[in-house]
């Protein structure tokens, strides 16, 4: 009996089953926290991995590739705008044409109108021409006079300042019209560059940036000369070598302008 009662006292403390030779399983290993730490940094090494790759989508994020993309962009953009002008274009010629038509006006009154169309720059214009060229600077220039310091970065770029000089002599010279690369201006126009880069009338365009008026060369060429911005401008082209070239066209024709002509303009919150 004393025998039986110790065994069963015996097997009633132990911390598990007895096997089936007698012995004991020792204790269940518990984790270490180094351990736990050590998946858990596993675990979010694979969650940063999955996450890169969903957002790079198989390419490199770490290149200019995305930098590349967005001025590609920037030059689709600028393609898809001078298509919509040159679409724009071709229906107001349509719309014009069947107005004509039978319109119910007089020859008076349709004289007045394309008088008023030609002033406004929307009708092609033809006269004799001159074409006034901006370019950049090599990017190795140096000052090619003495007494001059040796030339920044902003030295050697075309500004929007220098083309706005271009075209404001001009119109002070009598231009009858003028174009800025193969766009015609109107009052509404205006000559923006970011960086170095020409945004005219939604698109894009890089140096060497051509001006060309129509008017009297001698009158055009005589005001480009008495401008104090270009005479200023005119010291950067001597020392660090901007690009500036005058040529005379003879008889030329310029386009209309092909864009949209309403205005938008700010209105007060109701």
């Amino acid at each position: 009996m004393s025998n039986s009662a110790d065994s069963n006292a015996a097997g009633s403390t132990g911390s598990g089953p007895a096997d089936e030779g007698g012995s004991r399983p020792g204790p269940r290993p518990r984790l270490r926290p180094v351990r736990i730490l050590t998946v858990g940094v596993f675990a979010l090494a694979g969650l940063l991995f999955f996450t890169s790759f969903n957002t790079a989508k198989g390419t490199d994020i770490r290149s200019d590739d995305n930098l590349l993309k967005l001025s590609d962009l920037i030059q689709q953009h600028s393609r898809k705008n001078k298509e919509l002008d040159e679409s724009n274009a071709s229906t107001r010629d349509q719309n014009e044409k069947l107005a004509k038509r039978d319109d119910g006006s007089t020859k008076a009154q349709d004289d007045q109108l394309a008088g008023l169309e030609k002033d406004a720059g929307t009708q092609k214009l033809t006269g004799k021409a001159i074409t006034v060229t901006l370019n950049d600077a090599p990017p190795n220039a140096t000052a090619k006079l003495p007494g001059y310091p040796e030339p920044q970065p902003d030295y050697l770029v075309i500004h929007q300042q220098d083309l706005q000089a271009v075209v404001n002599a001009l119109w002070q010279g009598g231009a009858q019209g003028i174009k800025v690369m193969d766009q015609r201006l109107i009052s509404t126009s205006a000559v923006r560059c970011v960086g170095n880069t020409l945004i005219l009338q939604g698109r894009v365009y890089s140096p060497p940036y051509k001006i060309q008026a129509i008017g009297d060369p001698a009158k055009l060429q005589k005001s480009l000369a008495d401008s104090e911005a270009i005479q200023n401008y005119m010291v950067y082209v001597n020392v660090y070598g901007l690009g500036w070239k005058v040529t005379e066209d003879g008889t030329v024709t310029l386009p209309g302008y092909s864009g949209t002509v309403d205005l938008h303009y700010a209105k007060p919150v109701e």
